[in-house]
């Protein structure tokens, strides 16, 4: 496949409901979309996830909007490929900026699952029909006003709920949690709001049978998640340290988690994503995919990496429906009883929604070879 034709369209769309980390608040959420175009005419999808501000990691929508036009895109525009993972290893003289090396090939692994009459689950060698999913929970006003979205998200049947924390904001939600539902799957996900100072604190959790914490700890370390560890019954996930295959490995033999969160763009795609996977499956550390509050696009391509072996755990890629009024694909995605069924059709599965996503762009970039 050559690719003839790469189109950039900035998107806005406004949430549903805010959300709330420890990072800050979330009202409209603004990213690229990015499809491509080969010599046959057919066309791929990607989306990147980085965020206005670089509160999750170093990467924002307007450096990767640099980066993917400036850099990327002369590296792809009429060059042929075989196979996606070639997008990989041309991207890997760029160092990081992982999410707009992620929007690229996720669309270049779309397109080559159309081409070779493939969905994109079967193009990465994913088995599972119906993945099963949970629901990432930001910071409430109120206990109160937590349990009862809580209640609400399990009575729609999901399986998992996580919930973000900080500190001030932390032993007293997780036991009104757990007073209120003794049963529920339920992890607590940081975003490396604590120190190692707080271990005392840190080592109260584990008297809630949480499934997980989610990097507690600094964004980049893996070295005191190790210290922690050993204190600690719960297990500690990784999400913001793990950018690699590399990483991983590391992380592992230091013994800085038991369980690691995949999200797609931080770890540069969907190559070096089953990459981890593989890894992980192997060394007995099940996986889940995590959620960046994707669109469709984004989403779809979550379905599909999900259904590879060793994602044991629910991932975050609940239905549009709860974030959105209005999705930009068709059918949005469903969750039934905590539930998402794969979708048959080639790529991705899920058709663009072309008038929805006209309503929502405020800029197109147009570049052909």
């Amino acid at each position: 496949m050559i690719i003839k034709e790469v189109l950039i369209r900035k998107m806005s769309m406004t949430m549903k409901s805010p959300f709330s980390t420890s990072f800050g608040t979330l009202e409209v959420k603004e990213f690229l979309l990015l499809e491509v175009t080969d010599e046959l005419g057919n066309t791929g999808w990607g989306e990147s996830t980085a965020f206005q501000s670089p509160w999750y990691n170093e990467e924002t929508l307007e450096t990767n909007l640099h980066m993917i036009r400036d850099f990327l895109i002369p590296l792809v525009l009429d060059r042929k490929f075989t196979h996606p993972d070639e997008v990989n290893e041309l991207f890997a003289p760029i160092r990081k900026n992982n999410m707009a090396k992620a929007t690229i090939e996720g669309a270049i692994w779309d397109l080559y699952a159309k081409r070779n009459k493939l969905t994109l689950s079967e193009a990465l060698g994913g088995t599972a029909e119906k993945i099963e999913v949970g629901i990432s929970i930001g910071i409430q006003k109120t206990p109160e006003d937590l349990i009862e979205v809580v209640r609400k998200s399990l009575e729609e049947g999901y399986k998992r709920i996580k919930v973000k924390i900080k500190p001030g904001l932390d032993i007293d939600i997780i036991r009104a949690l757990r007073t209120a539902f003794p049963d529920v799957p339920l992890m607590a996900d940081a975003n490396s709001a604590y120190t190692l100072a707080d271990i005392d604190l840190l080592k109260q959790l584990d008297a809630f049978n949480l499934m997980m914490i989610e990097q507690p700890l600094a964004s980049d370390d893996i070295v005191d998640h190790a210290k922690l560890q050993k204190e600690l019954k719960t297990p500690i996930c990784l999400d913001e340290s793990i950018l690699s295959l590399e990483d991983t490995r590391k992380a592992f033999e230091l013994g800085s988690t038991k369980i690691i969160n995949i999200k797609i763009s931080r770890v540069g795609g969907l190559t070096e994503a089953k990459k981890i996977h593989d890894f992980c499956m192997a060394h007995g550390i099940p996986v889940w995919c995590g959620g960046m509050l994707e669109s469709g696009i984004g989403r779809a391509h979550n379905v599909a990496l999900t259904t590879l072996p060793n994602f044991l755990l629910p991932g975050d890629t609940s239905s549009s429906s709860r974030y959105w009024e209005e999705d930009i694909i068709t059918p949005e995605v469903i969750a039934e009883d905590g539930y998402i069924t794969v979708p048959k059709a080639y790529g991705i599965g899920y058709e663009p929604n072309l008038e929805a996503m006209d309503r929502y762009t405020v800029a197109k970039f147009h570049f052909k070879s």
